[in-house]
């Protein structure tokens, strides 16, 4: 596996990463002892940058995380986030809980302190606000992240969804390592300003959802083969009156990925990497097969032509559909 620096200082870690959400939140029904099993082949594989959340499963991906991360600590890069809560009782509480984004020092030092006893670790690599609250200076909330730093909690700081004007205001406060956004051939909106500001500050890209939520692996063709309780089923991408246009793309993505003798998601995740050494792609899965797959697109070189031809393929502002529902879409760019 290839190698790549986070931010201007950090480590290097995986080209390609692990999104560890699906495996407890969002994506139907989980399968913890299977989702063990990726885990401990992902960094048999030298994929060694996983990255999950508080809110991933209100909690529980930390904890399913937790033994794996202990028993094998000097191998992993572990990267968690903090900002999004429940108004019921924190992270599995009872009743239907709603969620809101807290972005204050307080809930920054409080979440902290909670994800590292769920996770069962004393340092977490990279620690990144994953939803800010336009309401709360990110001045705040980074002056907290820096104390974190100097306490030996976190080692590097991270944001997510956030305006070039922020990442910028933050970095002034403290360095920011990476910035975490949606990025993929079916979400492109970072190749502007937001990447410009990156490459400016030193400042690594997270690419999440590289594979536009398993549309560019091919291997969704319909609604009705997604769980009843499957996040997807929510965001308009996939709704029916935007799924048929999203698919005739990927079918342009798979015909590029057959002349070039790799899978879709092959393909996308190959494309994704030859945009920059400070791109970091990180797949979500929970089976091993899938994560097999997605960790040997770190050995696909295309060429130029190959590079334009997937980019056609997805001609900007082609996708159908909003990336998020339109409460979701609220909470990011702030």
């Amino acid at each position: 596996m290839i190698r790549r620096r986070v931010g201007a200082t950090g480590p290097e870690v995986s080209a390609i990463g692990l999104g560890c959400m699906g495996m407890s939140f969002a994506y139907g029904t989980g399968d913890d002892a299977e989702s063990t099993r990726t885990l401990h082949r992902a960094l048999d594989l030298g994929v060694n940058h996983l990255d999950t959340a508080d809110m991933y499963g209100f909690g529980a991906n930390e904890r399913l995380l937790a033994p794996v991360v202990r028993a094998r600590r000097d191998e992993v890069f572990l990267a968690t986030k903090f900002g999004n809560r429940s108004s019921g009782d924190r992270f599995g509480g009872t009743g239907t809980p709603g969620a809101y984004v807290d972005s204050s020092a307080a809930w920054a030092r409080e979440a902290c302190d909670a994800s590292l006893s769920r996770l069962g670790v004393e340092t977490i690599d990279l620690y990144y606000l994953h939803r800010r609250d336009p309401a709360t200076p990110i001045e705040e909330t980074v002056g907290a992240l820096a104390e974190l730093v100097a306490a030996g909690k976190v080692r590097l700081v991270g944001l997510s969804e956030v305006s070039p004007a922020t990442l910028r205001a933050a970095h002034a406060v403290h360095p920011i390592a990476a910035v975490q956004m949606e990025y993929s051939l079916f979400s492109r909106d970072v190749e502007g300003e937001m990447l410009a500001t990156c490459r400016e500050l030193g400042v690594s890209l997270v690419a999440y959802s590289p594979v536009g939520r398993g549309l560019l692996t091919g291997a969704i063709t319909s609604r009705e083969q997604l769980a009843e309780d499957d996040w997807r089923k929510n965001v308009p991408r996939f709704a029916e009156e935007n799924l048929d246009a999203n698919l005739r793309l990927v079918e342009a993505v798979r015909a590029v990925a057959a002349e070039i003798g790799c899978t879709p998601a092959q393909a996308a995740l190959a494309w994704l990497l030859a945009q920059g050494d400070d791109i970091l792609p990180i797949p979500g899965t929970k089976r091993v097969r899938y994560l097999e797959e997605n960790a040997a697109a770190a050995d696909i070189r295309l060429d130029p032509e190959q590079l334009a031809r997937l980019r056609e393929a997805v001609p900007a502002g082609a996708v159908a559909g909003e990336r998020y529902t339109e409460a979701g879409m609220r909470t990011v760019g702030h």
